[in-house]
């Protein structure tokens, strides 16, 4: 699926490609929370990072977060002017790029289950909405993007 995606006040829009588009991964660490806002917690999406096209990249800013006390490789995009956050991308998976839902103007499919990620970093005034169906993770899930699309039978062939 095609996705298009932009900041708040237009200065940088984008396009990429996604096999993966459900915004499904509800993160709650501080990194996400802080950076990218939107009810306490991100929802980062799965995305081809070739198929990537930028306009605006001069408007583009990066903020690479420290984490336990090192600071991380992964890259976060951000409006320079508006602040929107963007997309993550990490040098260590570099065909992968991970734009925000919250970014994100195409309309994207309503995922059939949530995980909820690092929920020991969700503050006391957020309310997660944790359904039946959805799952929940104090760390990192213990199956890959892929692997949970497979297993809900969302792959898309390309």
């Amino acid at each position: 699926m095609q996705l298009e995606g932009s900041c708040h006040c237009g200065a940088i829009r984008f396009r990429v490609r996604s096999a993966h588009p459900y915004p499904f991964n509800l993160c709650y660490c501080n990194i996400c929370r802080k950076t990218g806002g939107g009810g306490g917690y991100a929802i980062n999406l799965g995305a081809d990072y070739e198929s990537l096209e930028v306009e605006g990249e001069e408007h583009r800013s990066v903020y690479n977060a420290v984490m336990r006390e090192e600071i991380s490789q992964a890259q976060r995009s951000f409006c320079a002017l508006c602040g929107t956050s963007l997309w993550l991308w990490d040098p260590r998976w570099p065909e992968l790029v991970h734009p925000l839902a919250s970014a994100i103007d195409t309309e994207l499919p309503v995922p059939p289950e949530r995980t909820h990620l690092m929920l020991a970093d969700k503050p006391s005034w957020v309310e997660a909405r944790i359904e039946p169906k959805d799952r929940q993770f104090d760390g990192y899930p213990e199956e890959s993007l892929a692997e949970w699309h497979e297993r809900l039978g969302l792959s898309r062939p390309d």
